[in-house]
């Protein structure tokens, strides 16, 4: 199905039968991305008694309990209230879900021991360009990133200046295929995400980071429209499906 619609006085076209997904989706295997020092998640048929909730042992239906954390196990998409002592949920503060974005791919700098996304690379990367939606694709971009169990691995993060960066020039929805903005162990600053949402100075409630994406290499650089599909959880993260769909 194609579509037609306006984007600041711009008549854009797309085709919504040609999705191109970028989130992991969850499993309960070893093949299931990790991170946070947790285990796999876990998707366990209701047990009652004799009675197990499952077909092919009986059951009229299969009726699965699934025990996972939003952070650790995959694709999600979480607000401020990820790093607030009040409480809010991504349910609520997330209104809209189709946004102009853009994908880049950038190759983390090597400054000591760890690996960093900077302001250089992340102006060099848009060339002027200010998208609602910023999707960054860490190279080299292996399918690993599917399967990976990222606990101790202390993976490439976001400087600070490049987060305040993203912020400044309005970016509402940031994306990113690494487990966080931040990095691994970093005793509880948090700064990429607290730049972002301009926290605690004027949170930014209604933007918004989605973490633990993967990004085909099939997906080259440039513009896209993003459709961030969440999972109705009254919860400050939320599993979710980034699509993207390309301009006709």
């Amino acid at each position: 199905m194609k579509a037609t619609f306006k984007i600041k006085n711009e008549l854009f076209t797309v085709d919504f039968s040609k999705p191109l997904d970028i989130s992991i989706p969850l499993k309960a295997s070893d093949e299931n991305p990790l991170a946070w020092y947790l285990e796999k998640p876990k998707i366990e048929p209701v047990t009652m008694d004799n009675w197990v909730a499952k077909v092919s042992e009986g059951a009229s239906v299969n009726f699965n309990n699934i025990f996972f954390n939003p952070h650790a196990h995959g694709t999600h998409t979480e607000c401020v209230g990820h790093i607030t002592p009040e409480f809010y949920s991504v349910n609520e503060e997330l209104k809209e879900f189709f946004f102009v974005a853009e994908v880049v791919s950038v190759v983390p700098e090597t400054i000591g021991k760890e690996e960093v996304i900077s302001v250089k690379q992340l102006k060099k990367a848009l060339e002027g360009k200010t998208p609602e939606a910023l999707i960054i694709r860490t190279l080299s971009n292996t399918f690993s990133k599917k399967t990976q169990n990222y606990s101790h691995t202390n993976w490439p993060y976001l400087q600070e200046e490049a987060a305040l960066f993203i912020r400044e020039i309005g970016v509402q929805h940031l994306l990113i295929d690494m487990p966080s903005v931040d990095k691994e162990k970093d005793d509880g600053k948090l700064l990429a995400h607290k730049a972002f949402w301009n926290y605690p100075i004027a949170p930014r409630y209604n933007a918004t980071i989605t973490e633990f994406i993967y990004v085909p290499n099939i997906v080259q650089d440039g513009t896209y429209l993003l459709n961030l599909q969440i999972a109705p959880f009254h919860n400050d993260a939320s599993p979710s499906k980034p699509v993207l769909y390309k301009f006709m």
